[in-house]
């Protein structure tokens, strides 16, 4: 059956578009369109009450049964399992790639995103935390440039770590680094770039990232609203 994406064009958002192109799975796509606020829609809260996005509702989950899941690690882990595509059936592989899924999410989504907001969003210019964040980012950058001196990818095959540390990389640019500064990560970034399945999933609703923010989108992306639910 077809599983419906709760979804914007972010990185997080790209890391479950991708996914499903590469599976082949079908999906229904529903825009979470969080610059007007959507995410704090109370039905969205039912499923994912973060407020936050992508989500995904499965109506064939486990037993056969539906399951919502939120948080993007966890639905690549899901699909993953589901499709028994992209990650290892050995243990010690297997955990090779959590691992490096929870590098993702616990230091390059956390830090590259405060990098990336603090350099282009802030609405004043803080040179600490400009200077702290892209620092670390380019820390990261060096981390994953250093295992990609070893592996062609990032857990060793292609998996769904590569899946989450590369919608990433994409806003390099953005958060201060210079790919011709790390090599390895730079022709790892290009490999992935040219997967069809990757251009497919970066496609998907591509032309809402045209749009400027305006105070609103401000408003409902970084203001106080998040913090009344």
């Amino acid at each position: 059956m077809t599983i419906d994406l709760y979804y914007w064009p972010t990185p997080n958002g790209w890391k479950v578009s991708i996914m499903l192109e590469e599976t082949e799975t079908p999906y229904n796509l529903i825009p979470v369109n969080i610059t007007a606020g959507d995410q704090f829609q109370p039905e969205y809260l039912k499923i994912s009450p973060n407020n936050k996005m992508p989500a995904i509702v499965d109506p064939n989950g486990p037993n056969d049964n539906p399951i919502s899941i939120f948080e993007s690690g966890a639905i690549l882990l899901y699909l993953a399992e589901k499709t028994s595509r992209f990650i290892p059936d050995n243990p010690g592989d297997r955990y090779t790639v959590i691992q490096w899924l929870m590098f993702q999410m616990g230091g390059i989504g956390p830090m590259l995103g405060q990098a990336h907001h603090f350099r282009q969003y802030a609405p004043e210019k803080i040179p600490y935390a400009i200077e702290r964040y892209t620092n670390e980012a380019s820390r990261l950058y060096g981390v994953l440039n250093q295992q990609l001196s070893q592996v062609q990818y990032v857990a060793g095959d292609y998996s769904i770590a590569d899946m989450a540390i590369y919608p990433w990389i994409v806003p390099h640019e953005k958060q201060g680094q210079n790919l011709s500064d790390f090599p390895h990560l730079k022709r790892w970034f290009e490999t992935i770039s040219q997967r069809p399945a990757v251009s497919r999933g970066l496609a998907v609703l591509s032309e809402s990232r045209t749009k400027k923010f305006d105070e609103k989108a401000k408003e409902n992306l970084f203001g106080a609203r998040q913090f009344q639910q």
